[in-house]
This record gives structure tokens, C-alpha cells and sequence, in this order.
């Protein structure tokens, strides 16, 4: 499903499930390797795989990078609140800051939330007065530093045991 609303869901069975679930584990897993892993050939794979990429259920393949050891020890989620139909506009400008992570338009007491990486607290303070606080339309931030957090895989449809192999899914 895309994350931003715009798309229709594609329809994904077990293989395709079984596939997106190892290729984020190991995104430069090899198609033989993949095949292998979910019982299809090389070229039956690679099908499926490009079909993931033309319908956008894989948007790209990318790595993961550890914050701190690039020089990134401050983590800190903002919520703003912001001025009614000013969201695109400030979207727009939070995506072209060097440190913003990830930004999102939410409901409750807020607007949006962004997820925030600095070197220190200073260039965190120096970010969120200088640029987030002073974009036109925010009305107010409020900052939550991160003290320790755990990577995750994102969630897939579907049964968890079959997605992640752990359960035979051939027919009984």
C-alpha cells in the first residue's frame, strides 16, 4: 500500500509476501539466492520482483544507516501544530532539510510529526529555532529527544509465519 494515500493496494500473494520480506532483511540478496529461499526459478523472481517495482510496492532498494556512527548523536521526534492548508507547503520545505528523517501529517493534538537527527543538542536547538520554528505557517513545536530506539521491518498483510518462511505454505 502506498504510505501516502494516493495509490490503489496491490494485490500480493504469499511468494510476493516472502519476497518483499527477505529483500528487506538483505536488499542485495541475489535473485538465485531469493528463488532459492522461496522455492520458485531465477526468472520466475525476477518477474515478480520487477512487477514489485513497477506497481511501487517496493520503492527502492536503499541502505540503512547507524545515526550515531555518522556523526548524528542527537535523535529527536517534533510535533507541530500548523496553520490550516499550509501542510504542502511545509511538508515541501521539512523534506528539503539535511536532517529530517521522516516527516508525517497526523491526526489528535498535533498536525505533523517529523523525526529529527543532529550531531548535538546545540545543532538540534540551532534547527528547531532557526529553521523548523521560523517556516511560515507553523504556529508551535514541541520537541521529544530520543534516548534509545529499535529498528524494525515494516509490517506485511498477510499470516507472519508464511511471510517470514517459518511455516510450510505448500498445500495440504
Amino acid at each position: 500500500m502506498s504510505t501516502t494515500g494516493t495509490g490503489q493496494p496491490s494485490t500480493l500473494d504469499d511468494t510476493d509476501r516472502r519476497i518483499v520480506h527477505l529483500l528487506q532483511q538483505d536488499g542485495r540478496m541475489s535473485m538465485r539466492d531469493l528463488a532459492a529461499a522461496v522455492h520458485v526459478s531465477r526468472a520466475h523472481v525476477y518477474t515478480r520482483v520487477k512487477r514489485l517495482l513497477d506497481e511501487g510496492v517496493i520503492r527502492r532498494f536503499t541502505i540503512q544507516v547507524d545515526p550515531e556512527r555518522v556523526g548524528f548523536s542527537t535523535s529527536a521526534y517534533l510535533t507541530m501544530k500548523v496553520e490550516q492548508n499550509s501542510w504542502r507547503q511545509i511538508r515541501d520545505t521539512l523534506a528539503a532539510l539535511p536532517w529530517v528523517e521522516h516527516v508525517a501529517l497526523v491526526s489528535g493534538d498535533f498536525d505533523v510529526v517529523l523525526l529529527v537527527r543532529s550531531a548535538s543538542n546545540k545543532s538540534l536547538r540551532d534547527l528547531v529555532f532557526t529553521h523548523i520554528q521560523n517556516m511560515p505557517g507553523v504556529r508551535s513545536t514541541r520537541t521529544l529527544l530520543v534516548f534509545d530506539e529499535t529498528d524494525h521491518l515494516p509490517a506485511l498483510p498477510g499470516d507472519p509465519e508464511v511471510v517470514a518462511g517459518t511455516q510450510d505454505d505448500q498445500p495440504r
